[in-house]
């Protein structure tokens, strides 16, 4: 693994396998009998074979939360959990700084694990987010609903409280407008977030393998140019009025294609249409209101 990733990568991510053994096995973390070293040497060798440590480990922070992940649902990636972080600032600016008095209604599209709703779940203020999300992929609303559940947010858990944030995740396809259900909150939406595939073909033959050999390609490619799910989005919102008028939409982008989303999102009408850059320096979010 060492000369995979370098020997102080291998050393870290060897202790959080045997941190995560411990915790999930009950053993102790001092106990190293011979079925806690045949377990810890099969996640190595998971992990040498090219298989994301997350995937191994089963669990991935994001912001405050530690959310479940298992193969082939979508790894949530630190540039997410960022921009994220910045939208919560925003509505919390943008709604419940002002007379606002219902729980903001909020759509994501291609939920995935489910981690942009639950981590705006548990950032805002208790009652005021009522949040929905739909993804094509079973294996997908299975997993954002254990999350919603393991967080607190989901309507079924015991833990919920009327008062609290509340995360509901059910089948839906973008590419083909069958997103909205009867029992879906109807639109339109105050907030509309998606961190759509956006790979273009060329990138995604690319990949390094960790990522295309694990993670669901419906969740990756995004069509030759990397702009089908985008340009989708944009119908939705024209044909289904989709967004309220002063709503936020913010779209997670791929390399170089920041500047044709602004115009994809520019052209359907939407105002004050800007870009945001990740910590890396890279512009990542395609930011707009109704």
């Amino acid at each position: 693994l060492a000369s995979q990733i370098g020997r102080r990568n291998a050393e870290q991510e060897f202790k959080w396998m045997k941190q995560e053994y411990s915790v999930s096995s009950g053993v102790g973390s001092k106990k190293f009998d011979t079925a806690t070293m045949d377990a810890i040497s099969n996640m190595l060798k998971r992990r040498i074979s090219g298989e994301p440590l997350q995937y191994i480990l089963g669990t991935q922070p994001f912001g405050s939360l530690c959310l479940q992940v298992r193969p082939p649902v979508l790894i949530p990636r630190p540039e997410t959990e960022n921009w994220t972080l910045r939208l919560s600032d925003l509505i919390k600016t943008e709604f419940l700084q002002s007379e606002y008095r219902r729980p903001i209604s909020l759509l994501d599209l291609g939920t995935g694990t489910g981690c942009i709703p639950l981590l705006l779940c548990n950032t805002l203020p208790l009652g005021t987010l009522r949040a929905h999300g739909i993804d094509v992929s079973q294996d997908a609303l299975a997993l954002a609903t254990e999350n919603a559940e393991h967080c607190g947010f989901s309507v079924t858990t015991k833990e919920h409280k009327a008062m609290n944030n509340t995360f509901i995740a059910r089948k839906g396809n973008i590419l083909s407008g069958d997103v909205l259900h009867a029992e879906f909150l109807p639109p339109p939406f105050d907030v509309i977030t998606s961190n759509p595939p956006y790979i273009p073909w060329g990138e995604f033959l690319a990949l390094d393998r960790s990522v295309c050999e694990h993670e669901d390609a419906r969740a990756l490619f995004g069509g030759p140019d990397g702009l089908e799910f985008y340009e989708a989005i944009e119908r939705l919102i024209a044909e289904r009025e989709l967004l309220k008028q002063g709503g936020i939409l913010a779209l997670e982008v791929g390399h170089n294609q920041a500047n044709a989303v602004v115009d994809l999102m520019s052209k359907v009408g939407l105002r004050d249409v800007e870009t945001w850059r990740d910590p890396w320096g890279k512009s990542r979010t395609v930011v707009a209101r109704g």
